[in-house]
């Protein structure tokens, strides 16, 4: 798998965006708009129901061809067999993460930094999803943003693939990709917009 190209539009679920309408025709709508790659990200529910819904979407995902990464869940990755899994700063070390997926696995890091992003690289990630860049309403935790300066200083101190994320949507994303990054991760660009399609494909163009 070509990760780099796998990164270029990068969806991150969130139920609380879509005004009751189907994850699974949300998702779908988008990877047909231009998403390249889907991670799961569904706060406050059991782990019953995120197993279901990462089950579910595997079989959109695996129908289009594109990986299907699990937020933080290592677990559940397991149980689902997806691509891999994204990990933050607090979550389990990248190096017992790896022990227990495997090196067939892709294994993401978030990285706010020039620092965070070099030790990713160290131990052995496939990627960093670098941000927030800009101030975003889809993550109560997020840290200050580090905007395009600060994403293109973390993009020039390492060399393994990376994705922007915070705040990003189609009035800044040209921006984004030019400091560096192999692509852009969204949630609400997309998952907020009334033609879920139409919005991938603006951002993918």
């Amino acid at each position: 798998m070509d990760i780099k190209s796998a990164l270029k539009l990068y969806l991150v679920t969130d139920r609380r965006f879509l005004k009751g309408r189907s994850l699974n025709e949300s998702v779908e709508s988008a990877i047909l708009g231009g998403v390249t790659i889907v991670q799961v990200r569904e706060k406050d529910i059991s782990s019953r129901q995120f197993f279901e819904i990462s089950r579910s979407l595997k079989q959109i995902t695996d129908y289009y061809g594109i990986p299907l990464i699990i937020n933080d869940r290592i677990d559940i990755a397991q149980a689902v067999d997806a691509a891999g899994v994204h990990l933050g700063q607090s979550d389990l070390h990248m190096l017992a993460a790896r022990k227990i997926l495997g090196e067939g696995k892709i294994i993401g890091i978030s990285a706010g930094n020039a620092a965070e992003a070099a030790e990713a690289e160290k131990y052995g990630a496939d990627y960093v999803g670098i941000g927030a860049v800009f101030p975003t309403g889809s993550k109560s935790d997020a840290d200050d943003p580090i905007g395009i300066a600060g994403l293109r200083d973390v993009v020039s101190s390492i060399s393994i693939p990376s994705v922007a994320i915070g705040g990003i949507n189609n009035s800044n994303a040209a921006d984004v990709l030019a400091a560096g990054v192999n692509g852009i991760s969204v949630i609400s660009a997309i998952l907020d917009k009334e033609d879920i399609r139409k919005a991938a494909e603006i951002l993918s163009i």
